[in-house]
């Protein structure tokens, strides 16, 4: 008997050793939980980037599921949502060819050059003829009615100055690289086959909406540029920035001039789908002023912050992904700017349905979240955040080939 119960406490202290080691083996270090974390997001998108259609993305399952895109590209118009749904870019007008990567004179551009094709007056449907890296000396300045469509071919605007979407409407910016971009030299540049006038330094954008309506950038892989990589100011508005993939920049988009330019008041701009990956700081956007939907956006780097604003905007984030970083003091996804707390704490920012991962948090001030203060930052239904990995997965430049699915 007295054996017997020997053996019995050996057991019970078996069992409590191997228990209380199972234990702590599942505390695991926080830092190994964010790369864990960062793991299965990535695996997700390495296991989900065969998929064409289907995989909740509005935008996407409009066009993407036809192996036919590329004798259909002007489908790609009717695909828009959000404040940005009603640009048509070159919808109804001819198929543009670019076939010359190099050439460009601002003032006199060669025909078959980007240059050439984006100041004509009539609309047009800009694709390219095969891979090309496209070095601007001066800005590409856009007249109105106009598709830049890199599908098909691998198209990086890079090196030099970018482009400028100024006092036009109905532009769509699809799959093309842009990255690297510098201020260009002042002189002339050609806006129309009619007119050419001066332009001052640039600011070293990526693309620079000014005074402008019905823009839709969509499928862009944007980085390291000198200014923001998208920033839109003095009275844009009707504005989409959807399915792009930020990396490797400081400040990536600025909506709103400046606050003492009441104007933007009316701008209103979809954020909806982006990937805001790594090497990225902050302005996920900054915004100012007008009305603002952040929505099932995956933002998985950020140094200073991810959304943040002055000059009293509406922000309306609903179903984003955030993924604070392992900083303690860098938890926060919001900033407000240029603002005592007691005028701060009067903006309409809210936040609905969002995942906070690794301590995120954002600052809610204002309206309650059901005020009707955000009807104007309203602009699509939001999908659950469970699904921003499915909806993100090919966020950026794809690489279409003819005769199969995009």
């Amino acid at each position: 008997m007295a054996k017997l119960s020997t053996l019995l406490i050996l057991f019970l202290l078996s069992f409590l050793i191997s228990a209380t080691s199972l234990s702590l083996a599942s505390i695991q270090d926080p830092e190994l939980v964010v790369q864990e974390v960062h793991r299965s997001i990535n695996a997700s998108r390495r296991n989900l980037g065969y998929l064409s259609c289907g995989t909740g993305n509005p935008i996407d399952d409009c066009w993407r599921c036809d192996p036919n895109w590329e004798k259909n590209r002007q489908r790609l118009a009717d695909c828009a949502i959000g404040f940005g749904k009603d640009a048509i870019g070159g919808k109804n007008g001819r198929i543009y060819v670019v076939t010359d990567s190099g050439n460009d004179d601002p003032v006199n551009p060669r025909p078959g050059t980007l240059r050439h094709a984006v100041i004509q007056d009539e609309p047009l449907w800009i694709i390219f003829k095969r891979d090309m890296v496209i070095k601007l000396e001066k800005e590409l300045v856009m007249n109105s009615f106009k598709t830049i469509d890199g599908r098909g071919a691998s198209v990086h605007v890079a090196g030099g100055a970018c482009i400028t979407i100024h006092y036009v409407s109905n532009v769509i910016i699809h799959g093309i690289h842009i990255h690297d971009c510098k201020p260009g030299s002042s002189g002339d540049i050609r806006n129309s086959p009619e007119h050419s006038g001066y332009w001052r330094v640039s600011d070293g954008d990526g693309v620079s909406i000014f005074d402008s309506q019905h823009v839709w950038v969509d499928h862009c892989s944007l980085s390291n540029c000198k200014d923001g990589l998208i920033d839109a100011i003095h009275g844009s508005t009707a504005i989409t920035i959807s399915n792009n993939y930020f990396t490797h920049h400081d400040k990536v988009m600025l909506l709103g001039h400046s606050d003492s330019y009441t104007r933007d008041k009316n701008m209103q701009v979809t954020v909806a789908f982006n990937h805001f990956g790594e090497g990225l700081v902050q302005r996920m956007p900054r915004c100012r002023h007008g009305y603002f939907h952040v929505v099932n956006n995956d933002y998985t780097h950020w140094e200073m912050y991810a959304i943040g604003g002055s000059a009293s905007p509406t922000i309306n984030s609903q179903g984003n992904r955030f993924l604070a970083p392992n900083e303690r003091f860098k938890k926060e996804v919001t900033k407000h700017e240029d603002a005592p707390e007691s005028e701060w704490s009067r903006w309409n920012w809210r936040s609905e349905g969002d995942l906070f991962l690794n301590g995120a948090f954002f600052r809610q001030t204002g309206a309650g979240a059901a005020s009707s203060t955000y009807a104007r930052a309203s602009s699509l239904s939001a999908r659950p955040s469970s699904l921003v990995g499915s909806i993100t997965v090919a966020s950026g430049a794809l690489n279409c080939r003819k005769g199969s699915r995009c």
